[in-house]
C-alpha cells in the first residue's frame, strides 16, 4: 500500500476526478482493498461485511448480499475495467 508521502500531485488529481461519482453511490460508507496479484477490487459497503448471498454476474462481478441489501462488490479484472 502506497504511503499518502508517496503519492504525487497526479495521484491526488486521479482521486479528485472521481469524488462527483463516489458520492452519488448509493453507499455513503465503503471500504476499498485491491490485490494487485489477483486483479481483484473487493467494495465493501457494510464491516463487517456478513453477506447471506453471493451472485457471480456475467460480467465477472460478484454482488454479495445480505438479505435484500448489497453489502459488497467484488470486481474481477479490475485493472481492465
Amino acid at each position: 500500500m502506497a504511503e499518502v508521502a508517496e503519492w504525487r500531485a497526479k495521484d491526488i488529481a486521479r482521486i479528485l476526478k472521481a469524488v462527483p461519482r463516489l458520492i452519488d453511490l448509493p453507499a455513503k460508507r465503503m471500504w476499498i482493498d485491491y490485490d494487485a496479484d489477483a486483479d481483484v477490487l473487493y467494495l465493501s459497503f457494510a464491516k463487517p461485511q456478513r453477506a447471506t448471498d453471493s451472485e457471480m454476474r456475467d460480467d465477472g462481478i460478484i454482488v454479495h448480499r445480505r438479505g435484500k441489501k448489497v453489502v459488497g462488490l467484488t470486481i474481477q479484472d479490475a485493472s481492465m475495467r
